[in-house]
């Protein structure tokens, strides 16, 4: 009864990708303007409705144009995919969400320069998606 319970639990997550079949998805550069203050980035990748979180960057506090330093790497990425970006505010009781940027990755170097948050601001952010090479096959 039980490992019916986990194989159905399994099952309704939906398709995983497996860590050998992937490729290696970079996201940086990350920048905002105009933001109301006090901005981070959330991202997130994965296929869609099963978004694993790659990392949340600094809180950068008073700056409307902040440059975020840090990249974020998933190795098991695949191309149609889907990136998201969830900028917020930081604040001291509840964090705002300014706005989410979602995009099906595709192989190649791509940068979205004009994200426009529903409260305010626009991010801008670079990702390179690099299919890993294909393991050679002993005869």
């Amino acid at each position: 009864m039980a490992s019916s319970v986990v194989l159905l639990l399994l099952l309704s997550l939906g398709p995983m990708p497996s860590a050998g079949h992937g490729a290696q998805l970079k996201v940086f550069d990350l920048r905002a303007s105009d933001l109301p203050t006090d901005g981070y980035v959330r991202v997130f990748c994965g296929p869609v409705g099963f978004l694993r979180p790659l990392g949340t960057t600094s809180v950068l506090n008073d700056n409307p144009n902040p440059r975020w330093e840090e990249d974020f790497t998933y190795f098991i990425a695949h191309h149609t995919e889907m990136l998201r970006l969830e900028v917020h505010d930081s604040d001291n009781i509840f964090d705002d969400l300014l706005g989410v940027c979602e995009h099906l990755i595709q192989v190649g170097t791509h940068r979205h320069n004009y994200c426009f948050l529903r409260r305010g601001g626009t991010l801008h952010y670079t990702y390179h998606l690099q299919p890993q090479p294909q393991s050679a096959t002993l005869l």
